[in-house]
């Protein structure tokens, strides 16, 4: 079946063809978000990064930590699932995540996981490995310019909570 969506690329509005749902909906602002997040593109807005995520990992049933790199000009460099877990925990191994970052040449990254349960508060765990990947990374001067937990349509930040 086609997109009932057409598009008018030089106003950015969009028509629609047909009754939509809200599935075929999602699927499309899905689309759009991850346009904004190919290589090259600036990461202008942490609502930007926000939205993305919240579409890329509220949904699945188990959990992954999630990397968002980018250049010293907040360009992105790569946007992809580093570690893949179980249901209520992933294994994150700091070793792999330095040397994913340095093959991309990462100045900084936004690093996010997500939480099945729709619980985001920061477990004494998700504390740790944030601190020991911020303390790693430092080391090869890369920012990490924040940490986000995704829960179900709920997001935590640790930025906002000044636990970076």
């Amino acid at each position: 079946m086609s997109s009932p969506f057409q598009v008018q690329e030089s106003s950015g509005c969009f028509q629609v063809s047909r009754p939509v749902t809200s599935a075929e909906i999602l699927i499309m602002a899905k689309c759009l978000i991850k346009r904004r997040f190919k290589r090259g593109h600036a990461l202008t807005s942490p609502d930007a990064a926000r939205d993305f995520l919240l579409l890329e990992l509220a949904l699945l049933e188990h959990e992954v930590f999630y990397c968002i790199f980018l250049d010293n000009q907040h360009r992105i460099l790569a946007a992809e699932y580093c570690f893949r877990g179980t249901l209520d925990s992933t294994s994150v191994y700091p070793r792999e995540l330095l040397k994913r970052t340095l093959q991309l040449n990462a100045a900084a990254l936004i690093l996010a996981h997500n939480h099945p349960s729709g619980v985001t508060e920061p477990s004494e765990a998700d504390r740790a490995i944030t601190r020991r990947l911020i303390d790693a990374l430092k080391l090869v001067d890369v920012r990490v310019l924040d940490h986000f937990i995704i829960g179900g349509t709920e997001l935590f930040s640790f930025a906002e909570h000044s636990l970076l």
